[in-house]
């Protein structure tokens, strides 16, 4: 027999759903502390899910009496054949949509959807609520956000989800990104190679990809007998670049014979500043971006860069939200780097 109310335990660490009415998703996620569409994973079995969340969710799911709604499961089924694509990035005349990124995954990820009839839209964050993309049959956002804000604002329901960026620990959601630890690692070992200590780093670091590059810039310098002189933050734009080290060298910051830049944007900025100041590429320090974009290459001396296949990753982005369209179990995949050295 039951226990009156009045003697049954108080539920730890969660806040009870409302008296009255069926227990939501939303009410499930808050018990759970994770995001509706972690809950939604969860309860279909879905490996994106780490097994121990997994089985709290289904055990707080089959405590408090809720089934996944199959029938409005069912709805989102009824295929509209359009992918939205979403670009985190907010256009600017600094940082056009027209820029490398995001139109080098876009060429991938319409080859692959329109050659089987499926139509792309589309759009920045701004417009994530258009009918088109709210009626996607799937989702694939270009870049996190920093701090994850981006994925934040798309994932909160049943729609599947593909992001391009970084893999880590704690994510709930599937990445196609480039192996980027391993692009800053690269290029520290061709710097300390070229005799090269004294190392900084330019590049917006609350993004995870970014992160990931500076982080293993950092550990590689250090490996080989150099440092990290410093990290200077800003906006992915080649005057925002420009402007940081012309910042840092201005204002007494600690001195550096060598760069590694978050783009090829940033590094191009970057080396405008040291030339203005006396200081040659490569000469007085060696520079090194991120993408290995055409312009990039035609500068003078021509920018050595990382190179990332974005052609791939778009293609590869598209095929995967497919499958998961299609109800297929679908794992985070990372595309190697490799270092194009150049004049620089």
């Amino acid at each position: 027999m039951s226990k009156p109310a009045a003697e049954r335990p108080a539920m730890p660490d969660a806040k009870a759903p409302a008296a009255a009415g069926r227990l939501t998703m939303a009410d499930l996620a808050e018990l759970a502390q994770v995001s509706k569409i972690t809950v939604s994973r969860a309860l279909r079995n879905s490996p994106t899910v780490k097994p121990d969340t997994r089985a709290r969710i289904q055990a707080l799911a089959k405590e408090h009496g809720y089934k996944l709604n199959l029938s409005a499961r069912s709805l989102r089924l009824q295929r509209s054949n359009t992918v939205a694509v979403v670009v985190e990035m907010k256009p600017s005349p600094d940082r056009p949509l027209s820029d490398p990124f995001p139109m080098a995954l876009m060429g991938g990820i319409c080859q692959e959807l329109t050659s089987i009839g499926y139509a792309v839209v589309l759009t920045t964050r701004d417009g994530v609520q258009a009918p088109a993309v709210q009626t996607a049959d799937g989702i694939i956002l270009l870049g996190q956000g920093s701090h994850d804000e981006a994925v934040a604002q798309l994932a909160d329901g049943d729609v599947p989800l593909i992001v391009w960026g970084a893999e880590a620990a704690g994510h709930d959601y599937v990445t196609v990104g480039s192996d980027n630890r391993q692009g800053g690692i690269l290029a520290a070992r061709h710097l300390l190679s070229s005799g090269r200590r004294r190392g900084l780093f330019l590049g917006d670091t609350s993004h995870a990809e970014i992160e990931q590059r500076h982080g293993g810039f950092r550990d590689a310098l250090a490996q080989g007998g150099g440092i990290l002189a410093g990290t200077v933050s800003c906006p992915f734009a080649i005057q925002a670049g420009s402007d940081a080290i012309a910042g840092w060298i201005d204002g007494g910051g600690a001195p550096f014979d060598c760069l590694l830049a978050a783009s090829d944007m940033l590094a191009i900025g970057a080396m405008q500043a040291l030339q203005e100041r006396g200081l040659p590429v490569p000469e007085a320090v060696s520079v090194i971006g991120y993408d290995d974009t055409p312009l990039g290459a035609c500068l003078t001396p021509p920018l050595s860069s990382v190179h990332q296949d974005w052609q791939a990753g778009g293609e590869l982005l598209a095929r995967n939200i497919l499958a998961m369209i299609n109800g297929e179990d679908v794992q985070s995949v990372s595309l190697p780097t490799r270092l194009v050295v150049r004049g620089t």
